[in-house]
């Protein structure tokens, strides 16, 4: 029998092994979800609720198992773990409180003589493809969501966070979710394409590469059900000469560095009015050297382990690159002792002299480093800013709230921050644009992708 195997940044040993779902335990698991999903779907919305915050409260529980196991699968340092579990509850409870309104039935004008009204129905059973970078955020966005809405939920999770997908089934199981309703498989990529085309999940939602993303389309096609994608990004900042400087470069040191650069909205370039160019590089660099390198498990180390030497490697090599068109590396790698080439532990690095020609500054890096341009205002960076494939969020520094609207309206992204990053919140949509995706998940707009509508038109009797 195949198996899943995961292997930990922090060490290199195995950390998990889980057996492969076998093809007819698949069958019954689809056949049980369809039945339980029949039956869920008449349940008020009021007691969906009930089941689902049982949940939320299960999983918060078995927080302090959660954050050490978080450390050893993909390498966040223990001292932020907790953060996840604070986001995850955040974005759960907000879902689960705005589903009455979210899912009302739409009524129109009224017109003499008839009713009419749109219902949201459920889809049937929702299929969720979770990454490893933000394992229980990422997830939440979806299943929560998807479950409220009346459907049956299916998580495939990655091989980087296998524990994470049994953590979702324990805590739905300690709730008391009728049985059949949520399963967490174990799935190689053949057998997640296979399920995808068999007709037997109606709703995708898949956060990952953009690469993936398209093997995801193509798995899809031709069978008519929807897919959202949250893909990859290479998300701007621009810092206007009217910033607070002090204030923008602590919040986009962090933005970048954050889980070791390792997220879909994580800064990665940035660019500054020539005013302050100096004085922020300056600031920058200085804030960086304060980080601590080393094994997640230690209460003091603030940046972890990349997922895997294999990723590390990857954005080495987008930086020699640069360097070799030019750039200007301002961190000696040896300040970071626990630096090592050829695993997973890089120190961070900020990148001046660069240019969009270099793939640092246009690929996405997934990784501790930023390239930081002087501009000499608002039309060039919005040009550079929107000179990207991707367009998942873009962050403007300013103290004038009016100038951040106008830019914004002239930015081609999902979500634009004010004097703020690398945050989702789950009133607001969160969505992408080019190569960042499809689709919205999080706010009210998130229910209409996991429901389809229904309209009724009811003629009174003459």
């Amino acid at each position: 029998m195949n198996h899943i195997r995961l292997i930990s940044p922090v060490d290199g040993s195995l950390y998990a092994e889980r057996a492969i779902i076998g093809s007819h335990e698949l069958e019954q698991v689809l056949r049980r979800a369809g039945e339980a999903q029949r039956v869920w779907r008449e349940l008020s919305i009021e007691r969906r609720a009930g089941y689902c915050l049982k949940a939320v409260d299960a999983m918060l529980a078995m927080k302090d198992e959660i954050v050490p196991e978080l450390a050893w699968q993909m390498g966040r340092p223990v001292r932020f773990g907790g953060g996840e579990l604070r986001g995850f509850e955040e974005r759960a409870r907000h879902m689960i409180g705005i589903a009455e309104s979210a899912l009302a039935d739409v009524l129109p004008a009224p017109k003499e003589g008839f009713r009419r009204f749109i219902r949201r129905e459920p889809l049937g059973t929702v299929l969720v493809i979770a990454p490893w970078n933000y394992p229980y955020l990422t997830a939440v966005n979806a299943i929560i969501p998807a479950l409220m809405a009346g459907n049956a939920v299916l998580l495939k999770h990655a091989s980087q966070t296998l524990l994470v997908g049994e953590r979702f089934a324990a805590a739905f199981a300690r709730a008391g979710l009728p049985e059949g309703l949520f399963h967490n498989l174990v799935l190689d990529h053949g057998q997640t394409a296979a399920l995808i085309a068999s007709g037997q999940v109606q709703q995708v939602n898949f956060t990952g590469s953009v690469e993936a993303g398209r093997m995801m389309e193509s798995a899809a096609a031709g069978h008519f059900i929807g897919v959202g994608l949250e893909l990859g990004g290479k998300d701007p900042a621009y810092v206007r000469g009217d910033a607070d400087l002090a204030h923008a470069v602590e919040n986009l040191v962090d933005g970048s560095f954050f889980n070791s650069g390792q997220s879909c909205c994580g800064i990665e370039r940035i660019y500054v009015d020539k005013a302050l160019y100096p004085a922020f590089v300056e600031g920058f660099v200085a804030l960086t050297k304060q980080y601590v390198l080393g094994s997640p498990l230690n209460e003091d180390t603030t940046l972890g382990p990349l997922v895997r030497a294999q990723a590390a490697e990857f954005v080495r090599g987008q930086i020699a690159e640069a360097k070799a068109r030019g750039a200007k590396a301002l961190i000696d790698p040896s300040h970071f002792a626990a630096d090592a080439p050829g695993t997973p532990y890089m120190a961070p690095q900020v990148l001046t002299g660069v240019s969009h020609e270099m793939a640092v500054m246009r690929e996405e890096s997934f990784g501790p480093v930023v390239g930081i341009m002087p501009v000499a205002g608002d039309a060039e960076a919005i040009e550079l800013m929107n000179d990207s494939p991707y367009g998942l969020s873009a962050a403007i520094w300013t103290s004038d709230p009016d100038a951040a609207e106008r830019i914004g309206d002239r930015l081609h992204t999902g979500t634009v921050f004010m004097n703020r990053c690398d945050y989702l919140d789950p009133a607001l949509a969160w969505t992408g644009v080019k190569h960042s995706g499809r689709g919205a998940s999080l706010s009210s707009l998130g229910y209409e992708h996991l429901t389809r509508p229904k309209s009724f038109h009811l003629r009174h009797a003459l």
